[in-house]
């Protein structure tokens, strides 16, 4: 009798966090709307709470991106095999995010006549100081060993990782100590991961609710069009290409895939943060079949280099801006901006609000006012809602992808 409560018992644990997160977040969107005249009390007394939550989870990334990563390369034993998992993933990065921001300026297109053109002359915005590829690539090296933890510089971290798990295959048997120093490291971290996640539907709560009180459905309803078109751009592109991907390349069913990403579907929606998510997408991409050492690998990656969410956003965003100025893009200036959007993914931290910076950099690249960001930036929480769900769900399946890859390889 006993054995069979245990299964029910450890199905109940599987579902009880998508459950208490979707809870949280119908609450929160409740309790934002009836709080929209006191939304000062949301921010100054509400909102502090899913800071610290926020702060838990970016705390232990860093440790859990540099061990896992480490003991990831390390159980590979072959830098080949690294070499070859990279390759794979940086390719699929590349060409979603490109297909993403096709997908954006479409959906945008057909929205442009319901786009109004505004008064223009009011608006300002200052833009982000301008990095040159260049110091990007020289950014992603560190110079210092605590440097890229305590900064959250995630691609350096990344380098680290790779650096010392390299060397640690290179030295060999006589490194079997640092192995399983690593491997009991990454452990750790694990459990403090798994202790911080139980605090999930509070801090949803308390992220979701003050934005909902601060924006509510005046300021929503707005810019609904551009809103309702990004959404769109974002539904179609995971239920097309996440689903075929995931189905032909991965060999999972669509359905199961999505049921099984729901908690940290859930969570990124909340807190609008790729990097926040990782440790939930982790743990869900690992409960779907992929191996802990791809995971382990191409999350982090992926958390700091995939955007296809971003990308949709750059999209209706330029055609939106355009629109309200009188300005008609070219087929030119089109390509231009997949072209940008796809190499500006690079190096763009997975906190909330980068799209901000990107969307300056797609601007400038077509010659449109930067000041037109003022537009959309009073609801970007709203679009960066989803543009993060999104691009967490593209990190996961290509950990399904590459693992389901590896797997018919050997």
């Amino acid at each position: 009798m006993s054995s069979k409560k245990n299964p029910e018992k450890t199905q109940r644990k599987r579902m009880s966090l998508a459950m208490q997160i979707f809870i949280a977040l119908i609450l929160a969107i409740i309790a934002g709307l009836l709080m929209q005249k006191y939304s000062d009390f949301a921010v100054s007394y509400i909102k502090p709470f899913g800071t610290i939550f926020l702060n838990l989870v970016k705390f232990i990334v860093g440790p859990i991106v540099l061990f896992s990563i480490m003991s990831g390369v390390i159980s590979l034993k072959d830098i080949r095999k690294v070499e070859s998992i990279g390759g794979i993933t940086v390719v699929y990065y590349f060409c979603t995010t490109a297909v993403a921001t096709v997908i954006g300026l479409v959906i945008a297109n057909l929205f442009h006549g319901f786009f109004p053109v505004l008064e223009t002359s009011s608006l300002t915005y200052e833009a982000p100081a301008a990095t040159s590829p260049m110091d990007v690539i020289v950014n992603i090296f560190p110079s210092n060993f605590l440097a890229p933890i305590t900064e959250a510089n995630m691609l350096q971290v990344i380098v680290m990782a790779l650096l010392i798990g390299f060397a640690v295959i290179l030295i060999g048997e006589s490194a079997s100590a640092a192995v399983n120093g690593i491997n009991r490291w990454n452990d750790i971290f694990m459990k403090v991961m798994e202790m911080i996640l139980k605090l999930s539907p509070l801090g949803v709560f308390a992220l979701l609710c003050p934005v909902v009180a601060e924006n509510g459905a005046k300021v929503i309803g707005s810019l609904a069009m551009v809103l309702l078109a990004a959404y769109i751009g974002y539904l179609l592109h995971a239920i097309v290409v996440y689903s075929l991907t995931v189905r032909t390349l991965g060999g999972l069913s669509p359905i199961e895939f999505f049921k099984g990403m729901m908690p940290a579907i859930l969570f990124a929606f909340s807190s609008a943060s790729s990097v926040g998510t990782l440790p939930l997408n982790m743990e869900c991409t690992e409960e779907l079949g992929a191996s802990k050492e791809v995971s382990s690998f191409v999350l982090p990656l992926g958390a700091t280099i995939n955007m296809d969410g971003t990308a949709i956003y750059q999209g209706v965003c330029a055609i939106f801006i355009a629109s309200c100025y009188g300005i008609h893009l070219t087929l030119s200036q089109m390509v231009k901006i997949v072209l940008t959007a796809t190499l500006a993914s690079v190096g763009t931290a997975g906190v909330p609000g980068a799209g901000m910076i990107m969307l300056a950099m797609v601007l400038a690249s077509v010659g449109l006012p930067i000041d037109g960001i003022a537009l959309v930036a009073g609801v970007d929480r709203i679009f960066d809602m989803g543009r993060t769900t999104l691009n967490i769900t593209g990190d996961a399946s290509c950990a399904i992808i590459v693992s389901n890859f590896l797997r018919k390889k050997k």
